[in-house]
Formats: structure tokens, sequence, C-alpha cells
């Protein structure tokens, strides 16, 4: 029996049966959530224990997962920079923090293109093996589109399939798992409806928990491989959270430095949203809006009387807030788009 938490966008106790449970907090997020979680699989004596690490200071990765869990797998699943303030601003300052959650005697699984050498460094002194993951593994089970859940990044099938079969679990059950995972409520996600006067086809993108920039970047790449921007404007929604100053500085730099070429029109949302436009305003060539409404279906209003014809509207920077809100509205009004 497997017993299994997120602590995402929004957070779950994943029991054997399948049955989800949505961790309801009182307050802020906290380490000590994760003691609960060890009763409960005692309780229900579960042979595995699958858990999302909610750390990001270096002290607390390590009172986490080295002092509370001791894992005897570890698995690191990107490298990208988010919470700068806690966690550095570059690759290798991120991948530093990461590497005071690997405990001893420990199999640690990271993708090739993630590697980096103090993931090495650390794993030898704590006699743990570190198990990197080629982009070219599993290739021929990516080769049909059946074999590869849209809302999931290739590198994390691939991390899947290789602890499932470390652990003797037969890859096509493996697989047939996969492909039936429930996902979660912050993957990458598209609805369609229409919206406007006269009504046009819009496609709706749920890239809010992707967070950082260069995930975002990463999806909208994909979505374009596909072609779900052919002939559409493009429009980006950017939820600002109070919280998450550094993040804004982060968004700030990418418009500045062109990351993000394909948008014609760009709403911001939050309480930065006024001093991010003013920000953009000088050197951001796109036309930005700050959205004056907090509710989801007149927040769509308001965006689509800025946008005539079909368009694509992408939501990213942050789940919480409006994000969360936004996503329940387009799945209740939305016809689910397969990509």
């Amino acid at each position: 029996m497997v017993l299994a938490k997120t602590t995402g966008s929004k957070p779950a106790i994943i029991f054997p049966d399948g049955e989800e449970k949505e961790i309801k907090r009182r307050g802020s997020a906290s380490i000590l959530e994760e003691k609960k979680i060890l009763k409960i699989s005692t309780k229900l004596q579960i042979q595995a224990l699958v858990l999302e690490l909610m750390s990001i200071h270096p002290e607390n990765s390590y009172a986490e997962s080295v002092q509370m869990l001791n894992p005897q797998i570890l698995i690191i699943t990107n490298v990208r920079p988010d919470h700068l303030a806690q966690m550095g601003s570059s690759r290798e300052e991120i991948a530093r923090c990461f590497v005071s959650s690997i405990p001893e005697n420990c199999t640690v699984f990271v993708p090739e293109e993630e590697f980096f050498p103090v993931f090495k460094e650390a794993a030898g002194r704590m006699n743990s093996e570190l198990v990197q993951i080629s982009r070219n593994s599993y290739k021929k089970y990516f080769e049909s589109k059946q074999n590869l859940p849209s809302f999931e990044f290739e590198e994390n099938i691939r991390l899947s399939l290789a602890v499932t079969e470390f652990l003797g679990v037969d890859r096509e059950v493996a697989l047939r798992g996969i492909k039936r995972v429930k996902p979660d409520f912050g993957s990458l996600k598209v609805w369609t409806k229409d919206f406007g006067s006269p009504p046009h086809r819009w496609h709706l993108v749920s890239g809010f928990a992707a967070n950082d920039t260069e995930s975002t970047r990463r999806i909208l790449s994909s979505l374009q491989k596909k072609n779900l921007f052919s002939g559409k404007e493009i429009v980006g929604l950017l939820n600002l959270r109070r919280d998450r100053g550094d993040r804004t500085i982060q968004w700030m730099k990418a418009l500045k430095d062109g990351f993000f070429p394909e948008f014609q029109k760009i709403f911001f949302i939050g309480e930065h949203a006024h001093a991010l436009k003013r920000k953009l305003r000088s050197t951001e060539k796109k036309e930005l809006f700050v959205l004056k409404t907090q509710a989801p279906q007149k927040i769509m209003v308001e965006i689509s009387n800025k946008v005539k014809g079909e368009a694509v509207l992408v939501g990213m920077g942050n789940m919480g807030g409006f994000g969360q809100g936004l996503v329940e509205y387009w799945e209740s009004v939305g016809r689910a788009y397969d990509v």
C-alpha cells in the first residue's frame, strides 16, 4: 500500500485507494505537517510513503528531509530559479540549496539535464548513490502521444519510470499507472470557451503553478509545437502575489529581456500590478493592462473586451489567490482541451 502527499497548488493526502483529502491549513505551511503524515502512515501500515518536500530554506530542508523523514530514495525534479531570496538567483546556488536534503545511505535520482557537480559531491559525502537519468532513457515510450500525459513534463515521466524500475515494479505496470494518474490541480491544463461580442473561440491555459519564468517558457514552447497558437492572438495573464516580491522582480526582468515575444497583450492582477506596469511601460512594446476586478467572471469580461477574435489566454505567475479562483472558474465553464 502507498500513501502520498502533495504540497503544491492544493496540498492533499492521497490514500492507498486513490481517495484525495485536501489539507486545510490554519496558517502558513510548516514542515511539522510531515509528523502528522508519518502518524497516518504508521496507523495504516503502509508499505511506501511518497512525499513532496515543503522546504525552501536550506536549514529547513535538512531538518525536514534528513532529520524527520530520512528517505531511502530522493528525487530531484528540477533546478530552476524560484524563491530567489531563500534559495539564490543562479541555478548553481539553487542546486546547493537542494543538496541539504540528501540524507545518508540514500539513492538520489536526478535528470541528466538538471545535474550539477554539487549533487555528486554531496551524495559522496553522505555515502549516498547518485543516479543520473539520461535524456534518451525510455525514448521509445515517448514516440506515441498515448504514452505521454499532456499535463506532465517528459523528464518527470523518465524519473517515475527509473524509480519504479529501481523498486522492481514492472515497466508496463508503471506506464499504466502513469497514464491513469489524476493530474494535480496546478498541472498544465487547457480549456476552450467562447467569449466576447460577437463570441469567438478562446483557449484558456493554466500555467499558474509553473511559477518561474523558465518553466513557463517551456510550457509556451511546448504549446507552440502543438500549433495551439496558430492564427490566434496570444494574451498573457500574470498573477502577482503580495508575498512573492522576488518572483515579481524575476518576471519584470524576463519581460524586459524579451523572454515572451509571443504575447501581444499582458494583463496584470495582484498587489504589484500597477508598479510592474509602470516599470515596464518605457521598455515593453506590448499592450499592458491592470485588471480592476477580482471576480473570475468579470476578469474574463474585462479581458475579452480588449481582445477581438480568437485568442489564447495564458495564466502565469502564481496559483495562489486569483490564480486558483480563475482555474476553478475555467474548469466550471470551459470544455477540457487535450494538448
